[in-house]
Order: structure tokens, then sequence, then C-alpha cells
């Protein structure tokens, strides 16, 4: 069976309006799975895969990820229906907790009881895509007014995702999720890790291989292997080290306390480029894969790991703006 490649956009940085909608025309017609835009502090997700699904017409769409802190669970009900209904049942919706810097710095909103707020949105979202009078009793959200979204849903259910490390969130995500974004867990722990969360999906009473669970890192192909390795190390410290308490206890978690310790020991000192040198070749390695378009052999290898540990969706970045040579690579991974 092909393997399912998705790709990821970036939310920092100068827009890029026009080179986006040319790049998702280039995986609609490769065969891409899906194309998923991240959201944090920076450009908002909804307005560029609005972009996406008026230029498309295959690949599906999703959010990987917006956080549940930033807008109400009526007002994201509203952003994904609208949005599958213009990419005609495309979209997948892609969520998260983030951090509480985030939520409490950016947003404004307390950030706990995270968990809680979580399942909360989940059911309201569910609730209001399937045109149910919205009458909710929950712990936070107390919603007995019976609103219905003012139009119909293209789907009754719009598939839901959620970013989930902690064991709590992931026993929550196995239990009502649709699909599981794993972070920060190394390709060596990957299978017991994804045989943990189906167990607790099979003891929920649901089928667990109906949930898609996403390769926590990326296989990468570009001519600039140094460049791409360098950037994911400063990612995974910048996460580490400045980003909460989460990714860091996560990758102590998976038995990284060493390389964490001297991340944040940098961070600490305000210097980012000793933060991403204690990023080591092992933690790198087990996080990411990157090769050049002309040996995918090891690519490959890779993505057959990341199947055989019970991944169903494949990270992929691939650096090549050729629309042939871009083809040429997602077949040769595809297979």
């Amino acid at each position: 069976m092909a393997h399912k490649l998705t790709l990821g956009v970036g939310w920092e940085g100068r827009p890029d309006f026009t080179g986006l909608i040319e790049r998702s025309k280039i995986m609609d017609e490769a065969g891409i799975h899906s194309i998923w835009l991240a959201e944090a502090w920076g450009h908002d997700a909804f307005t560029l895969l609005t972009l996406v699904a008026e230029h498309t017409r295959r690949i599906q769409i999703g959010t990987f990820i917006v956080n549940i802190y930033g807008r109400t669970p009526g007002a994201y009900a509203q952003h994904f229906g609208t949005l599958d209904a213009l990419s005609e049942g495309r979209m997948i919706i892609g969520l998260g907790t983030t951090s509480a810097n985030v939520a409490e710095h950016f947003h404004g909103v307390r950030f706990q009881p995270a968990v809680t707020r979580m399942r909360e949105y989940i059911d309201i979202i569910n609730m209001l895509i399937a045109g149910q009078p919205l009458k909710y009793e929950g712990k936070l959200f107390k919603l007995q007014r019976g609103f219905t979204l003012r139009f119909e849903t293209v789907r009754k259910h719009i598939p839901i995702f959620v970013g989930a490390m902690n064991p709590k969130s992931v026993e929550l995500t196995a239990q009502k999720a649709d699909g599981w974004f794993p972070v920060d867990i190394p390709l060596s722990r990957l299978g017991e890790a994804i045989g943990e969360f189906r167990a607790i999906a099979r003891a929920a009473g649901r089928d667990p291989m109906a949930i898609d669970v996403m390769t926590p890192g990326s296989v990468i192909v570009t001519r600039n292997v140094e460049r791409a390795r360098a950037a994911t190390a400063g990612g995974l410290a910048f996460y580490a080290g400045r980003m909460g308490t989460f990714y860091s206890t996560q990758l102590t978690r998976y038995g990284f306390g060493d390389e964490v310790a001297k991340i944040k020991q940098a961070w600490e000192a305000r210097d980012a480029k000793a933060a991403t040198a204690a990023v080591s070749e092992r933690m790198l390695n087990e996080m990411c894969y990157v090769t050049t378009p002309d040996d995918l052999s090891g690519a490959r290898e890779r993505l057959a790991a990341q199947e055989e540990a019970g991944a169903t969706l494949h990270r992929v970045d691939i650096v090549e703006r050729d629309p042939a040579a871009f083809a040429k690579i997602v077949a040769e991974l595809s297979r």
C-alpha cells in the first residue's frame, strides 16, 4: 500500500501568497495526501487555507495546529464548516492546547485546565457541525440557548486530529478524536507509543485502526542537507527551551534529559546558537531524516519503518520548485 504523504506550511515570516498557491497546485497534482497549515502567533491558518482550497481539487487541507485558546469552539465550527464547504469536503480539523506562554501572554486566556477544555471543544464543534442544537453543560462551557449554524454543512462530521503529549491528553485523543499528532517521540519508541495509544482506543470501544496517526518527525528532501538539519535542530531547541515545560518533559521522558538540560542552560544564557548545538546527533536522527533528491533509498526505508511502527500519515518536506521533479520525488517516496 502506498504511503500517505503530508506537507506542512509554516506560520512565520513574510507572506508569499502566490508561492503558496503555486506550491499547493504542485502538491495537488503530484498526489500528496494532505497539506497542513500551522498557526501560532504569525499568519492565521484560515485565510491561507482559503487560498489553498480555492486553487486545488483533490488534496485534503488541515490545520496543524490551531490552539483552543485563540478562538471559541463556536468560532472554530464556523471556520471549519465554511472551509469544508469551500473545499467540497476536504477539510481536516487539527487542534492543540499550545503552551501557557502563548495562551496567557498572547491570547490573555488562563491556560488550565487544558484537557477539560480540549474535551469540550471537541464536543461542541462536533455538535455544531452535525447540526444539533447547542445545548451543552460542561465544566467550562454552559451553553443552553440551542444555537445552530445558519448554514447546511457539507458533512455532518469533519475529522478532528489532536496534538497531544502528556498521558491524559493522549488518552482523551484516543477516546474522542479521529487522528493523533504525536509530538517529540523518537522513531525507536514510536511503535511502543502508537501501540499504547491504540490500546486505549480499543478499551474505549473504538476501532483503533480507524484513527489516523501522523509521524512526529519529517523526512526532508533537499539539496542543502546541513541547512535542513540545522533548522530542525533549531526548532527542537526552541520548543525544548522556550515553549513551557511540556516539550522538555516529553523529550526527557524519551531519554533526552541531558540534551534538554544543556538546551535550557543555553537559553538561560540567551545563547540560541549554543541551544541548537546542544541537540545531539542521536536526538536529531531520531526526530528527522534528511537526504538529497539523488539518494532516496534511505528515505524510503525511514517511511517503511514509520509505517511498521503504526503511523498512517507521513510528514515530508520536499524542497523542489520544479513540478516534474517534485512529482518524481513524491512517486518515489509514496511507493
